[in-house]
């Protein structure tokens, strides 16, 4: 079998041999190449990225395809003590860019994550940002990953049901396996889906209802989730996370 010329930049998107190794994305954290490393070898996964670069070739796709794993990417598999699950990215253009609930610098903060300001205020008194960028949130060991993790301009959950809930189910496995205690937050009955994956002998779980406009009222607003995931931080000897967020991004 002829090999490939080693000068070549390896692509998720190349069409690769049956006994080829499929390279981890660009800039992908060692510790997750290595925990992921079956998945990107999977015909699933290779008909997922298949189907994300005809829906480019065709449409607008969010986030931008450099976005699209930096939930990974803020939090290497060893850093991560904290998941937060949401369910897929923002289908506003210049909203999503691959952490879930944040958004870019100078963009309008969504009704869902006003509204988890507005709790975190009433939970530990600290004021509603001026803007929705969570990447410190993210950069201190919260991996804010969505459910699918990409999504077509105006119609949300347009890319479900094509391969990423498999391997992102595989990334919660991955944290799970870690041998150090992970908090899981749980916003909602899609996140909560996800519970039987995570094993709760080891591991935390903090289950709400979403901070979304239409149930918030029934049971976020009042759950006090930020001092509740410090608190099992610390009763983990982990130290806690800082939930103030930079004036300026």
């Amino acid at each position: 079998m002829a090999k490939k010329n080693t000068n070549e930049t390896p692509s998720l998107f190349d069409v690769q041999e049956p006994d080829a190794v499929i390279e981890p994305p660009a800039g992908f954290p060692a510790t997750w190449a290595t925990a992921l490393a079956a998945e990107f070898g999977e015909a699933y996964f290779s008909k997922l990225q298949e189907f994300v670069t005809a829906e480019r070739q065709s449409s607008q796709i969010f986030p931008a395809e450099v976005d699209v794993y930096n939930a990974y990417r803020f939090a290497p598999l060893d850093a991560v003590k904290v998941v937060l699950l949401g369910q897929d990215p923002y289908p506003t253009p210049g909203h999503a860019h691959g952490l879930c609930f944040s958004v870019r610098p100078g963009v309008t903060i969504p009704a869902s994550l006003r509204n988890i300001y507005q709790e975190r205020q009433s939970d530990l008194g600290i004021a509603p940002a001026k803007h929705g960028y969570l990447a410190s949130w993210a950069t201190q060991g919260i991996l804010m990953l969505n459910a699918v993790l990409t999504v077509r301009s105006g119609t949300p959950n347009s890319h479900a049901n094509k391969g990423w809930e498999k391997f992102t189910d595989a990334t919660l496995k991955a944290v799970n396996a870690k041998t150090t205690p992970v908090v899981f937050v749980l916003w909602g009955g899609y996140a909560q889906k996800k519970r039987p994956l995570i094993d709760e002998s080891r591991h935390a779980v903090i289950a709400s209802v979403h901070p979304s406009p239409l149930s918030a009222s029934a049971g976020f607003f009042g759950s006090k989730p930020f001092s509740k995931i410090n608190a099992q931080l610390a009763d983990k000897g982990l130290s806690p996370i800082d939930w103030t967020l930079p004036e300026k991004v």
